[in-house]
């Protein structure tokens, strides 16, 4: 399967880039600068750029079977991240590219509730913006039509991929943290898996 990778350049995007090569994939990642990945493989092309320039992003999708958008950033603008959803959503339905793989947030949404006290403090004073933001992009991609999944993982960690782990949309699951490598492994098998579509399942330990 050929992949379009946004959100490449971060942690969880190095991560699902390593895994997706691993396990056969092609990937095209659109990232600001070659230099933000230290990766190179015969199956990995870049496109550089943002998500703003609606240009890229449409040659960012232009080969790929399915999308992976890891939210995040684009710039400290507020909405910019919105609008680059916008864009990866127009791109795929001008090439009749139906799935779409979200990874959000726990906290996102109405999914705040499923954090500890302290977490829900944070959502409200440091991460408050993002969060928003975030909320806003998922709508984005819940009005798509898109086949998609948005993932929400709990606290991001280092670790290994171990497979065991919790996932589910009930909202008396509390999330504590998942490692990067499960959460990314888990975000590609909804490129195939139709159990989460159109959900938007919490995956924690």
């Amino acid at each position: 399967m050929h992949i379009a990778l946004f959100g490449a350049a971060g942690k969880s995007g190095r991560e699902m880039i390593e895994q997706a090569l691993a396990n056969g994939h092609e990937l095209t990642a659109l990232v600001h600068d070659s230099a933000q990945l230290k990766v190179e493989a015969d199956k990995l092309y870049l496109v550089i750029g943002n998500v703003l320039d609606w240009r890229k992003v449409e040659e960012t999708v232009a080969c790929a079977d399915a999308v992976i958008y890891v939210l995040g950033a684009v710039t400290n603008e507020s909405g910019d991240s919105v609008v680059g959803a916008e864009h990866i959503v127009a791109a795929m339905q001008k090439r009749d590219l139906t799935r779409l793989v979200v990874v959000s947030a726990l906290g996102v949404g109405d999914s705040k509730n499923q954090m500890s006290r302290s977490a829900r403090m944070l959502l409200k004073t440091v991460h408050k913006k993002s969060m928003e933001d975030k909320a806003m992009e998922e709508d984005v991609v819940r009005r798509s039509g898109l086949d998609w999944v948005i993932v929400r993982p709990s606290t991001l960690t280092k670790g290994p991929t171990t497979g065991e782990y919790q996932v589910s949309v009930d909202p008396s699951l509390i999330g504590s943290q998942i490692s990067r490598a499960d959460a990314a492994q888990f975000a590609l098998q909804q490129l195939t898996d139709d159990t989460w579509l159109r959900k938007t399942p919490v995956i924690t330990y």
